[in-house]
């Protein structure tokens, strides 16, 4: 029987830093986001079903944000997340400052993600740029 070699496989897309470094926030904000489910339901504040329920959805939602992250929507999709864990102060007030913390997180992640790339593409367009490297030249 002859031998069928396998199909080669496509090289993997790049992730940009920008879109690493929010999807890394993102995932953390499921952790946060779990455990703030628990203390909701645990204060009686919403019936336990709809606590449950309503945290599993944003939790579901949190991780579809760090997935589509790459595009443009999927960025601004996460802003918008992250009003929506600021907006659960109204049911803890905690949340607000967990929230605000988060929020702050994203957008630096967001900005310094982009500054990376920038100086990325600036570094690809003309690698024999004199600057001095990180670590010095006196080998």
């Amino acid at each position: 029987m002859a031998r069928v070699s396998p199909r080669p496989r496509r090289p993997r897309r790049e992730r940009t830093a920008t879109e690493s470094l929010l999807s890394i926030t993102l995932v953390l904000e499921v952790f946060v986001l779990f455990f703030a489910t628990i203390v909701i339901r645990g204060l009686g504040v919403l019936p336990d079903v709809v606590a449950i329920v309503g945290g599993v959805v944003f939790i579901g939602l949190l991780l579809l944000a760090s997935v589509v992250v790459r595009h443009t929507w999927g960025v601004a999709f996460g802003f918008v997340l992250q009003a929506g864990l600021i907006a659960l102060g109204v049911l803890d007030p905690l949340m607000y400052l967990v929230g605000l913390g988060f929020a702050a997180l994203y957008t630096y992640c967001y900005f310094k993600g982009e500054q990376l790339e920038r100086a990325k593409r600036e570094y690809r367009a003309d690698p024999s740029d004199p600057t001095p490297s990180p670590q010095g030249d006196d080998s």
